[in-house]
């Protein structure tokens, strides 16, 4: 991930974060700074500046402070030093991890699974998402509800143990449970809507775009339909799926019927998705489940583009939609630098330009694939010629 396509300018008074990751021995250097470049970037959508960042390999996290004693001590005096607000780690933390922090480092601390809730949160807009969202997040917090009490810690030993602190609790507890039980009843009625909604669709063929976060699924369907679906280079700008009618047609020298189609856009995929998340936009994601074709849209111009294509098709095996039809669609073209590519890929280290990608075994394991630059609508038209092909045979 190119850390200069998400420069962002600061506000003075912008909360000031560091980023802290472990290098597990698995992992490359270059992964790791891929999978930091894009931390650092939900960072920026969530609205605050990165400072630093961290990096310790190990075997695997500390489970007491994700981090090593020696590593802590130095970004705890970094903290301090710099008056940073914010500690933000590139995993999920245990409870138990994140008390242990707290005390530590003397700031908040938030993993990688609270930082994408929160984005989720920003960007809901309807009453489903919002619904989403927040069933989402109370089953993340419901475990963690302990951390939310450290002035506890006072009280040691066997008396005060089960005092006024304990019952608030298990009272915040039943609370959270009651709160839980009412975000899915009432998610499954706006579920039974949206069956509705779907069922006065059949018949007619059906199209979802997926993808990992920020790929231009939404830039996408605006160039296919013409609509005015929101697009920005920030991660989830779109949570709920949006349907629009694409009419696909084809120049011939006899009258071919155009073939009236339903496209949607969905929400992105993105690394270590919150499991949460994926629970709570099932329902949502119903509308990849029963579509009839899938455009599995790949960001070209990402330098770890395999491994999110990998992510995704990870992602829709585990809904139930691994074994849907689908056309792979390599977007930004416009971007695409030629570049030496991993070793699985290719056995030598020359550069593969974008005709040569397209020649090569990995884009030919992803076929039907077609290449487009969807923000200059570059072949967007061979995109539509494919999609009437694919769409005739439904």
């Amino acid at each position: 991930m190119k850390k200069d396509t998400y420069k962002v300018k600061t506000a003075d008074n912008i909360e000031k974060a560091i980023l802290i990751a472990v290098e597990i021995q698995t992992q490359s250097r270059e992964q790791t700074d891929d999978y930091l470049a894009e931390l650092e970037f939900l960072t920026i959508t969530a609205g605050a500046e990165v400072v630093k960042q961290f990096v310790q390999r190990l075997a695997a996290p500390n489970p007491k402070t994700y981090v090593g004693t020696g590593k802590l001590e130095e970004i705890a005096a970094f903290i301090e030093k710099k008056e940073i607000e914010t500690a933000i780690f590139d995993d999920e933390l245990s409870p138990s991890q994140i008390r242990n922090l707290e005390g530590e480092l003397k700031c908040k601390i938030i993993d990688r699974s609270t930082l994408i809730l929160d984005i989720f949160a920003k960007n809901a807009k309807t009453n489903r998402a919002k619904t989403q969202v927040e069933l989402a997040q109370s089953e993340y917090l419901l475990p963690r509800l302990t951390r939310m009490w450290t002035h506890l810690e006072k009280q040691r030993g066997g008396i005060g143990m089960k005092g006024p602190g304990e019952k608030e609790i298990e009272t915040d507890r039943r609370i959270i449970r009651d709160k839980i039980a009412l975000l899915k009843k009432k998610l499954d009625h706006l579920d039974k809507q949206g069956v509705t909604q779907r069922k006065s669709r059949a018949g007619e063929t059906r199209l979802a775009l997926v993808g990992y976060t920020n790929v231009g699924k939404s830039t996408i369907m605006n160039a296919l339909t013409n609509a005015d679906i929101l697009a920005e280079n920030k991660l989830f700008a779109t949570l709920d799926s949006t349907v629009r009618k694409l009419v696909l047609t084809k120049e011939a020298d006899v009258y071919i019927p155009p073939i009236i189609t339903l496209i949607s856009d969905t929400v992105g995929f993105i690394r270590k998705l919150p499991h949460q998340l994926i629970e709570s936009f099932k329902s949502t994601l119903d509308e990849i489940k029963e579509a009839d074709l899938l455009l599995h849209v790949v960001d070209i111009s990402s330098p770890t583009f395999e491994s999110q294509m990998d992510i995704v098709l990870e992602t829709l095996t585990e809904i139930g939609a691994g074994d849907k039809p689908m056309l792979t669609v390599f977007n930004k073209i416009d971007a695409y630098n030629p570049r030496p590519t991993s070793e699985d890929i290719f056995e030598d280290e020359t550069l593969h330009n974008l005709e040569d990608f397209k020649n090569t075994w990995y884009a030919n394991e992803n076929l039907p694939a077609i290449f487009i630059s969807a923000m200059n609508k570059d072949d967007i038209n061979s995109l539509r010629k494919e999609l009437f092909e694919m769409c005739g045979k439904f």
